[in-house]
């Protein structure tokens, strides 16, 4: 509340706003509170030029904060505490030893001196915010005639030409240590430092018209140098060559930028900032752009926003008492954050002017800063919770299990991305043939490199490429990929081998076949390119490709047709389960492993997924991780147990009903998160022995369970199916999904810049109002150039028909 400050619960040590605390009262009867309010006192020039304290209060915010620069030397600080007593609103100014008992001072001490909440939450996050270095204003540079070329760099003592740093004082370029980038390095820019104690280097390489990378050999960690434009002018370096005019590049400029990071960013164009509801950025918590990404692009769909910020004020007179731990609740605070427009303001003609005379630009931080739903949300998350970065895709399917467990109102907006997959495995010896379906959110698209039009480009920049290495000289320009979208999609409709594929018609291993159709088009369809994959070392890679993705959309020819006529299905007999007496002969599907991993789930987690499943292949696997992405030990590594634990507890991993006839919770929990309901799998369970790919053959064979379920259940199917647009292939008891047209049109794009999905950078753009807009964390701005070639995970909506 910008004018009532924060209270504080003395019991609960929960915050409140002015217009929440009289309803945390009601509702708990708690009296006590502590009151808190910051005035920010900005310094303005006097007459004699001097500073006078210009009074005014601070906006205070329970986890939506603003990114004014508030730390700056134009402004001070004056806190002011109360003690608050309800009904009455009796206020004791603290500190007031007299009057307070020993214990309440001592706890509003205690509280007045606490560390924030978002430091302990995410203490490695603040690591991330570069300060700007003290020695870059009055940084020295020598006038010795050094000019620096714009590319065959080379250290000055050793010729290497990689992990280059220029020291901004008299221009050597020197190479860094192997740990600055991972690239390898002599120290030679450390062993300069340490000779003359020139403090400021930039790592050439990373220079573009929005900064570079800087480091402070004094200070020992990057920095910021305000001036960098400044200081890399004096040695012939134009940070800013690469201006753009409307119309694009000039006729006299240089290259076209052809670097991913460049291009996805739109680096070196004059892009108009954005401001209103639905253009409010996302500050960056230390690599977590990646959140940011997929939650602009969440928020941009309509289901999302009823469900959320129409729902608000309802969502939060039913919060909990501790509304931090409520996933509807922090996805309500969000939404509003991001489409209220309140954070998303342009900057007042009196401070534009004020920048012109002071000579400098501050840009206007505005946009929310999402701690406590990072928080909330990565809670027991080996992944999320670290500060590395991840997979944008990992992260959306963590959201939408998220949205599942926690329903808010009759419509779950994670039914707009459900859709069934029908798969036809046949076995290539007998020609017979099984249907299943199963769940999906993400239509992965293999990228079909053979299919690539700019071959004799490719062979060509590859021998240039070598023979730059040999020679040690700078590589050619670089040549991408361009592989036609027909051809991923006609990859994708291809019939895959089945890797170790068990005949049941022939009771033995075979080869077999499965083709994957669309047994219904979901209402927004999400299209992950597999950029992402393994080399043979088994080192991750990513393929630098440019893909023509269309803009509108039609996969209606993918429509499954089901068991089609002089077709014979393979016998329902499921395949012998064998303990081995070694427990090191269990061995885990490695190629099933590996294609988990190549969807961005950690190694260790995919091995573990692979061997609870039974070795029954990846789909299998995936919904295991699905359901288990919460527990601790999620990434930890896979210890095979030893012979006599594979024979008690070693039967919940391989599909073997309890002594009660129960069937294992695990296998219950995978069918559960699909979208079934619990009765439904654990009858299917039973039925099959414990068979997690026959059980869930099971399901899909016997509708006619609708008209036996229990009246809770038919109570809920009734009111889930309310909406006519929803549909149910397999009866009630089956996963939900919104049936229609295969058409759709592209209305939004997640990028990814690096070499692999746990390094690198993520940038949204959207769609609105009939125009492309770029998400950058903080900055919104009017897109110019949409790199929809470059994208990782792109948005359709369906074309109403």
């Amino acid at each position: 509340d910008s004018e009532g400050g924060l209270y504080v619960c003395m019991n609960t040590f929960l915050g409140f706003g002015r217009e929440h605390i009289e309803r945390h009262y009601r509702k708990t009867g708690q009296c006590v509170y502590l009151h808190l309010k910051r005035h920010v006192i900005e310094k303005v020039p006097g007459a004699s030029g001097g500073a006078l304290p210009k009074r005014r209060n601070a906006k205070l915010f329970l986890d939506l904060e603003t990114n004014s620069d508030l730390n700056s030397d134009d402004f001070e600080y004056e806190d002011e505490a109360k003690l608050v007593l309800f009904p009455d609103h009796y206020e004791i100014s603290l500190p007031n030893i007299e009057e307070l008992p020993a214990l309440v001072t001592i706890a509003c001490d205690a509280l007045l001196s606490a560390k924030s909440p978002y430091r302990k939450q995410d203490p490695d996050s603040w690591e991330e915010e570069l300060q700007a270095s003290k020695h870059a204003k009055t940084l020295v540079q020598l006038d010795n005639g050094v000019r620096i070329p714009p590319s065959g760099w080379k250290c000055s003592k050793c010729d290497l030409r990689e992990n280059l740093w220029l020291n901004l004082t008299d221009g050597s370029v020197l190479c860094g240590k192997w740990f600055f980038d991972g690239s390898g390095g002599n120290g030679h820019a450390v062993e300069h430092y340490k000779e003359t104690g020139y403090p400021l280097a930039v790592k050439l390489g990373t220079i573009t018209p929005d900064g570079a990378d800087v480091y402070s050999f004094d200070e020992e960690e990057p920095v910021l140098d305000p001036h960098i434009a400044k200081h890399l002018a004096h040695f012939g370096i134009d940070m800013l060559q690469m201006q753009v005019t409307e119309n694009g590049l000039r006729d006299n400029d240089i290259k076209p930028r052809v670097s991913e990071w460049e291009v996805i960013q739109e680096a070196g164009m004059k892009l108009k900032p954005m401001y209103g509801p639905g253009y409010t950025g996302m500050k960056n918590l230390g690599n977590s752009c990646y959140l940011n990404a997929v939650m602009q692009a969440i928020f941009s769909i309509p289901e999302f926003q009823r469900a959320y910020v129409g729902n608000l004020p309802r969502i939060f007179d039913y919060s909990p008492l501790d509304p931090t731990q409520d996933f509807n609740t922090q996805m309500a605070k969000l939404g509003h954050g991001l489409l209220s427009g309140q954070y998303s303001k342009p900057p007042m003609k009196s401070e534009l002017i004020e920048q012109v005379m002071k000579e400098e630009h501050k840009p206007q931080h505005n946009g929310i800063s999402p701690r406590m739903f990072k928080a909330f949300i990565s809670k027991g998350h080996p992944e999320f919770s670290s500060n590395r970065q991840q997979d944008a895709q990992e992260f959306f399917l963590h959201l939408i299990n998220l949205v599942e467990r926690n329903p808010v109102g009759s419509e779950n907006p994670s039914d707009v991305f459900r859709f069934l997959v029908e798969e036809r495995t046949q076995c290539c010896q007998s020609r017979k043939v099984r249907y299943t379906e199963r769940v999906d959110y993400v239509m992965q698209l293999p990228v079909a490199m053979e299919a690539a039009t700019n071959k004799d480009e490719l062979i060509a920049y590859e021998l240039k490429r070598r023979e730059a290495e040999a020679a040690r000289r700078p590589p050619p320009e670089l040549v991408r990929a361009k592989i036609p979208f027909s051809a991923c999609l006609q990859a994708f409709s291809e019939p895959n081998n089945v890797e170790d594929f068990w005949s049941s018609a022939l009771q033995a291993k075979s080869a077999g076949v499965k083709t994957s159709r669309f047994a219904s088009f979901p209402e927004y369809l999400v299209v992950q390119i597999k950029k992402f994959t393994f080399g043979l070392d088994w080192i991750p890679k990513k393929l630098d490709v440019s893909i023509d993705m269309p803009d509108f959309l039609d996969i209606n020819h993918l429509r499954a047709r089901g068991l089609q006529p002089g077709e014979e299905e393979l016998p329902d007999i499921a395949p012998p389960i064998i303990i081995p007496d070694d427990p090191k002969a269990l061995d885990t599907d490695e190629s099933s492993v590996m294609q988990l991993a190549e969807m961005g789930f950690p190694l260790e987690a995919c091995r573990k997924a692979v061997y609870y499943t039974g070795n029954l292949g990846a789909e299998v696997a995936f919904n295991w991780i699905i359901a288990h992405m919460e527990e601790p030990d999620f990434a930890e590594p896979l210890v095979i147990p030893a012979f006599g634990e594979v024979a008690s507890s070693g039967a919940a991993a391989f599909g073997a009903v309890g002594l009660d006839n129960q069937p294992p919770e695990e296998m219950v929990a995978i069918i559960i998160s699909m979208g079934f309901q619990r009765n439904l799998a654990i009858q299917a369970l039973k039925a099959t022995n414990s068979n997690l790919e026959r059980a869930l053959e099971w399901i899909f064979s016997h509708p006619e369970l609708e008209e036996e379920s229990e009246p809770a259940l038919d109570m809920m199917n009734t009111e889930n199916n309310a909406n006519a647009n929803i549909l149910t292939e397999t009866g009630s008891e089956g996963p939900r999904v919104k049936d229609g047209s295969g058409r759709y049109e592209l209305f939004g794009f997640i990028s990814h810049m690096g070499t692999s999905t746990m390094s690198g950078r993520y940038v949204c753009h959207l769609k609105k109002e009939g125009r492309w807009v770029i998400y950058n964390d903080l900055r919104v701005c009017a897109s110019e150039r949409p790199p929809k070639d470059l994208g990782y995970i792109y948005f359709y909506h369906r074309i109403p028909s």
